[in-house]
């Protein structure tokens, strides 16, 4: 309790002036006004000096003054101040020392603390409040415990002798912390702790000399919560994260992991916030691997920046590397996965205009496979310019780098890239239509090397390398007319009324043959896949060394459902490709030379029939054998935290081949991809969950992955325990069992008590392909 001595002189020439019956109300009814709960919302430097300002009121049924000294208080005793309020059995207010105390049931509230105590005293000069024999509650945390001697200092630090704290509710004893002393900070959310123990069902388990612990999200340097498991790859793990708050831009967190199998591995992660930007420093390191002695130190490091200065600059890097191709598959990272084949190793800097952009980009990788060798990027210059409406609606814009290409690869050219792409481009737009028209040139020129004498190069890729010329240029114009109709009307289905739109869209493109066989097509180019929304692009590749000719005409259409609050409900838009001029269209050829006059069908789907069932599908199929090319689909039942989600994907083998070069494609899959997948979470009730996933191989009949997990969670603390097996060989010659890893995991948290994530932290469900939502509609 604190009172100022400005408002402990008001009350005192009150009770001289007007007598007692002013302060002392005679009525028992408490007139006391709740204290709002929002309150943790209101700054505590804002509440103390608002209640500073506050005149003070008392209530008690008998008050007794002595002039220039002291009045004394008795019988259910109500003072408030503010936000503050303490009840007492008597209350006296000494003038000389100016002090406060209250005796006898008393009952202290402010904004930031309940407490019920033996006595309470406080210095109205410094507002120090002592309090003995006190049981509180922390009003802004989940906190509470008890103390001998309580000493507030000023509004938001306390000092306890032989206290507690625990985050469980009233009468749970599962767990609290309990020392000799104990300081608490509320503005910086952390207790620290002397002559600690950690106390479960009051049995004392861990004793420290000094301990911190989070009490809230504000970060501050210690060790957070550990984490255990057990599993057929590393044995008995126990990790340790600790936390440094080196500024208030700065942080680093050290994970100290045992591995029973494989020793001690530090895991380490920096994060920073600077004027060109913010971003993330982190470093996995194994001394030595004590199941693969061989293999010597290993290690993992990723660096991640991302930035804009003075509203012109940005900066980007995104670099990747471990010490070995085999680190993510023998040791679990957050830095990378067991399914990752490369690792990007890129960095640029940028300068930005309202009608201008250049970037400066180095871009190189590291495989974790043998059989790939990327190009390296160094460097590309990148400039491009915008001048909307130059005539009326008509848009110019022109993009362009020079790209300088390099690999180790002998039996690869390196090469120079030039690269200009002058566009006008004419959109036109109405309540419901669009149409757009679009003219491009594009101009390339190629500075190539290559060395017919190379070791080790076979007849067909010297054939390749011969047709290749050291210097050449290719000009190739494209023209593009895109048109989209949107049209709506009402709708009645099943007895409900839907908002139904149809928007039908057609594309003309038209792109000249031209010769490119002296050009390598694979610097940076590879297959687009195709489904709906690739019907309208005008490439088939992804950059530009191969520009497919086209002569066609894309049509499809989307059909949307939209509830009475115009919340959409289905959607569903298929189309298909119309080859006008197949005799040149050389990359749509079969094996025996025959060119299809229109592509496969596409569908998209997504159907959200009332908020818990949920479909997505989408699939291709070719008319011209007869044959689905590829489809995938999910089905979702959902109700709060409580989900079913079914998966299914399948992919022809051939659609494999066409769309990835893959010199090997059987060491992947044999009869192409048929997989189905089962991901839940089920809420038991308010303390039981249980999650369970499972994701499995039809053509190979074999189990790809599969975990079942339990979690227990109370109102102060929370374990969970998870079993998880994942495939890491499967059985190629199908002589073999495929083989498995599996993974028991146990981890315990106290509810209340800061968690930051740190490099080591694991997830419950987590697995290779994860959970993902089936839907995508415009909500």
């Amino acid at each position: 309790m604190s009172f100022t001595s400005r408002s402990l002189l008001a009350t005192m020439i009150s009770l001289a002036l007007y007598g007692p019956s002013v302060i002392a109300a005679e009525s028992t009814t408490d007139q006391t006004s709740e204290i709002p709960k929002d309150l943790c919302a209101v700054s505590t430097q804002a509440s103390s000096s608002n209640d500073s300002q506050q005149p003070i009121i008392i209530e008690a049924d008998r008050v007794e003054a002595q002039n220039k000294n002291r009045a004394s208080y008795e019988g259910q005793v109500v003072v408030t101040q503010g936000s503050k309020t303490v009840k007492a059995d008597s209350v006296t207010l000494h003038q000389p020392e100016n002090l406060v105390t209250a005796e006898g049931n008393v009952e202290y509230s402010d904004a930031q603390l309940i407490a019920t105590s033996d006595h309470i005293s406080a210095d109205l000069d410094t507002e120090n409040t002592t309090m003995i024999n006190t049981h509180y509650q922390l009003r802004c945390d989940s906190a509470r415990g008890q103390a001998a001697h309580i000493l507030k200092e000023g509004q938001t630090i306390y000092k306890m002798e032989d206290g507690s704290l625990t985050t469980c509710p009233t009468g749970d004893k599962s767990w609290r912390f309990a020392a000799s002393e104990i300081k608490y900070d509320q503005d910086e959310e952390w207790a620290e702790f002397y002559g600690a123990r950690f106390e479960i069902l009051d049995v004392p388990v861990f004793y420290t000399p000094y301990l911190t612990v989070p009490v809230g999200d504000k970060r501050k340097t210690g060790i957070l919560i550990p984490n255990a498991s057990l599993d057929s790859k590393n044995g008995f793990e126990f990790s340790v994260p600790v936390y440094w708050n080196i500024a208030p831009n700065y942080d680093a967190t050290t994970t100290v992991n045992y591995m029973e199998k494989r020793g001690i591995q530090l895991q380490n992660e920096f994060r920073y916030l600077a004027t060109a930007g913010s971003g993330t420093l982190a470093l996995d390191y194994l001394h030595e691997d004590k199941k693969f002695l061989e293999k010597e130190r290993r290690w993992a490091t990723n660096w991640k920046h991302s930035g804009i200065y003075q509203d012109h600059w940005a900066f980007n890097a995104d670099f990747s590397r471990v010490s070995d191709v085999d680190y993510f598959t023998d040791l679990d990272s957050n830095l990378g996965s067991r399914e990752d084949s490369q690792l990007l190793q890129s960095g640029e800097v940028g300068y930005r205009t309202e009608n201008w952009d250049t970037t400066l980009r180095v871009r190189d990788f590291q495989t974790l496979t043998t059989d790939s060798t990327p190009y390296r990027l160094m460097p590309q210059l990148e400039f491009n310019y915008y001048n909307p409406e130059i005539f009326y609606a008509l848009d110019f814009s022109m993009l362009s780098h020079v790209s300088v290409f390099q690999t180790d690869d002998v039996k690869k050219p390196s090469a120079t890239r030039a690269h200009f792409e002058p566009t006008l481009t004419l959109p036109l737009s109405s309540p419901w239509w669009t149409l757009t028209t679009e003219a491009k040139l594009l101009y390339t020129y190629y500075d190539q090397e290559f060395d017919l004498q190379a070791q080790g190069l076979s007849s067909e890729e010297r054939d390749v390398l011969k047709a290749l010329e050291q210097q050449t240029s290719r000009t190739i114009p494209e023209f593009r007319m895109h048109g989209v109709v949107y049209l709506e009307r009402e709708t009645n289905i099943f007895g409900s009324q839907y908002l139904q739109s149809l928007e039908p869209q057609a594309q003309y493109l038209y792109v000249p043959d031209v010769e490119q066989d002296n050009i390598y097509g694979a610097y940076d180019t590879t297959l687009l896949q195709t489904d709906y929304y690739g019907l309208f692009r005008t490439r088939k590749y992804s950059g530009i060394d191969r520009i497919s000719s086209a002569n066609q005409v894309s049509v499809g259409a989307t059909t949307r459902f939209y509830d009475d609050i115009y919340k959409e409900r289905l959607n569903i838009s298929f189309g298909q490709i119309y080859y006008l001029n197949t005799q040149k269209a050389d990359d749509l050829a079969d094996s025996e030379g025959n060119a299809p006059s229109y592509s496969a069908w596409a569908l998209e789907s997504d159907f959200n029939i009332n908020d818990h069932f949920f479909f997505h599908g989408g699939f291709q199929y070719d008319t011209n054998i007869s044959e689905v090319q590829l489809a995938n689909s999910a089905f979702e039942y959902r109700e709060g935290d409580n989900y079913v989600q079914l998966n299914y994907r399948y992919v022809t083998k051939d659609y494999i081949e066409d769309t990835i070069n893959l010199e090997e494609t059987d060491k992947l899959t044999r009869d192409g991809i048929s997989q189905f997948g089962f991901v839940s979470n089920l809420m038991i009730n308010r303390n039981w969950s249980a999650a369970t996933q499972y994701y499995h191989d039809m053509n190979e009949d074999i189990m790809l992955e599969g975990l079942f997990g339990v979690n227990y969670t109370s109102d102060c603390w929370s374990v969970s325990l998870s079993y998880r097996e994942y495939l890491v060989d499967w059985n190629l010659d199908r002589n073999t069992d495929p083989k498995y890893d599996d993974n028991i995991s146990l981890s315990f948290k106290l509810q209340g008590l800061s968690t930051m994530k740190s490099p080591a932290t694991k997830s419950f469900s987590g697995n290779s392909l994860g959970y993902s939502r089936p839907f995508y509609l415009n909500n």
